[in-house]
């Protein structure tokens, strides 16, 4: 079997036993078929059977990878091959894994950029301005902004989210999430009514045939359930125009709302509900956010941490 056949299984498998997002998929896609480039301009035997694949195959293409890519990359990259050799292994359809002696580079994980109340509370509300001009693009991005800060969602999720899947009277919605979870999140008043107020102009969002996705709550161009590029651009526009931050994403705002919540008293594990995350390790990387404001607060307020000259 060549190893270009035996990446085609994986992926499928991975599509349809796993439930990988596309997102997945096209990452380890790429990884993959970087390495049977590799093996097909290096070892073309290697390339035609992957029982000829040896480590040395894995750890030379690791090299060239590491050559023009990030450290985050390379390490996703070492988990894609190991999750697919391992994978022909169990299958039956590899007698040895090569990956057993590769080790994956230790990658620094930067805190996450997380909005103070005042800066936050300026990017949500900023849609005020522009509602004369275009109400339905405006009341629609007041909402969309409530949401990811105030319901802590991804951006798969908003951009997902559909009508029949909100219940604003007991203020909740049903998300998809990773892995094809769905959970139920609350929807606080001030989202409730941004999302009121966009649902009772949503026709303004339809297409030049009149035409309104009948499923989607956030609409796009042509009346269409809204892009991610869509809403990575509205976030950072307003980002940029409220707080100065150019480099607000929608992930920053779900960030922001963990920290908060976190900072307000709520326990990790209402947190990792309300997010989603698979595993309470993921939640706790806000205790370290947390944690640097609190130093920052203790550093610039605290009458010990002031350097005083001795008399």
């Amino acid at each position: 079997m060549t190893f270009d056949e035996a990446t085609s299984l994986f992926l499928e498998a991975l599509r349809v036993e796993r439930r990988a997002s596309p997102h997945t998929l096209s990452a380890y896609s790429g990884d993959l078929g970087s390495l049977n480039s590799w093996l097909r301009a290096h070892d073309e035997d290697a390339a035609n059977s992957v029982e000829c694949i040896d480590v040395s195959h894995l750890r030379q293409w690791l090299v060239a990878h590491a050559r023009t890519h990030a450290t985050s990359s390379v390490a996703r990259g070492v988990a894609c091959i190991r999750s697919c050799f391992r994978w022909l292994r169990r299958r039956g359809l590899l007698e040895r894994d090569p990956t057993n002696a590769i080790k994956a580079p230790r990658v620094r994980h930067p805190l996450p950029t997380v909005l103070s109340v005042d800066a936050v509370k300026l990017v949500v509300e900023a849609t005020h301005e522009n509602e004369r001009a275009l109400p339905g693009v405006a009341l629609r991005d007041r909402a969309m902004l409530e949401l990811l800060y105030g319901s802590g969602l991804r951006l798969s999720e908003l951009a997902g989210l559909d009508l029949a899947a909100m219940d604003l009277g007991r203020g909740r919605a049903e998300v998809l999430g990773k892995g094809h979870k769905t959970r139920i999140v609350p929807v606080g008043p001030p989202a409730r009514e941004a999302i009121r107020l966009y649902l009772a102009s949503r026709e303004l969002m339809a297409g030049p045939a009149g035409f309104l996705d009948p499923r989607a709550v956030f609409l796009g161009k042509g009346g269409r359930r809204i892009s991610h590029r869509t809403v990575q651009r509205v976030v950072q526009r307003t980002g940029a125009l409220m707080a100065d931050r150019a480099d607000l994403h929608p992930h920053a705002l779900r960030h922001t709302c963990a920290t908060h919540m976190l900072e307000g008293g709520a326990d990790l594990r209402a947190i990792q509900e309300l997010l989603g995350h698979a595993s309470l390790s993921t939640t706790q990387r806000y205790t370290h956010v947390s944690m640097t404001q609190l130093l920052k607060a203790y550093d610039g307020a605290h009458p010990l941490a002031k350097h005083r000259e001795i008399p």
